[in-house]
């Protein structure tokens, strides 16, 4: 993983991308027991996001370092590694207000877990749903936390609808 951190930290620097933050299962591992993934998510925040090869810039950037696409992603290392673009104002909020961690020496920016909670309340999936019990199991954040940030991004409904069906038992 440390690969995976000096290759964003270079890709900021350079100018490549304007930020980014690690989220989901990697995310999740800084608040919670360690969960099974196979690659690592990161937001990034660009430069010019409505280009038409929004993702380009980055490819090329890698392409240059060694790093091959696979499949969705770039193997940078051992790890696949899913860039994707902010894709929403939550998303974007998520990459500005991203904690500085460390991994493995390096400091790597990752989402707040209230936003990978309310990020995760909008996509709704079920692995999805287990990662916001976890992050609440933990409590890395709290259901105002995620109550009030989901409020803000517009999400109440799936809040609601995601309490009702989880935590009022």
């Amino acid at each position: 993983m440390k690969t995976v951190i000096e290759l964003l930290n270079e890709m900021k620097q350079a100018g490549v991308i304007q930020n980014y933050a690690i989220f989901g299962a990697m995310a999740q591992m800084r608040y919670t027991e360690p969960v099974a993934t196979l690659d690592a998510d990161v937001l990034v925040l660009l430069k010019d996001a409505a280009a038409i090869d929004v993702l380009g810039p980055i490819y090329r950037f890698c392409r240059e370092r060694g790093c091959r696409p696979r499949e969705e992603a770039i193997l940078v290392g051992d790890w696949p590694v899913q860039f994707i673009p902010t894709f929403s104002t939550l998303t974007e909020e998520a990459v500005r207000e991203a904690e500085i961690g460390e991994i493995e020496g390096q400091p790597a920016r990752v989402v707040t877990a209230r936003h990978l909670a309310v990020i995760a309340l909008s996509v709704g999936r079920a692995k999805d749903h287990a990662r916001i019990l976890a992050l609440l199991e933990t409590e890395a954040v709290t259901r105002e936390e995620i109550a009030g940030l989901a409020a803000r991004h517009g999400l109440q409904e799936k809040w609601a609808a995601f309490k009702r069906r989880f935590l009022d038992v």
